[in-house]
């Protein structure tokens, strides 16, 4: 199953997320390498400016799913505040 994630920062968390990012970055370098990352970066407020995460995961399992919300470095470390998890179906175009 495809999910899309929408993860919003905690207010005035710049400073932590830029001392996190190595850790998120590479966690998810490694859901790649698994083939469970499909998309992902940064959301933009209408100033260009940093607001939190999307990202689209493909996950075999929900249990694939709580592990993820358990152990992503972002979540561990409080970077986001809210995260919205929607399944996706992707259109055959």
């Amino acid at each position: 199953m495809k999910y899309v994630i929408h993860a919003y920062d905690h207010p005035a968390s710049l400073d932590r997320r830029m001392a996190v990012r190595p850790a998120h970055l590479d966690y998810v370098r490694q859901l790649k390498a698994n083939g469970q990352f499909i998309l992902g970066g940064a959301l933009l407020d209408p100033d260009g400016q940093m607001i939190g995460s999307m990202l689209m995961l493909e996950l075999e399992s929900d249990e694939q799913l709580r592990q993820y919300l358990l152990t992503d470095p972002y979540i561990v470390e409080r970077v986001w505040d809210r995260i919205d998890v929607k399944p996706f179906r992707q259109a055959d175009v």
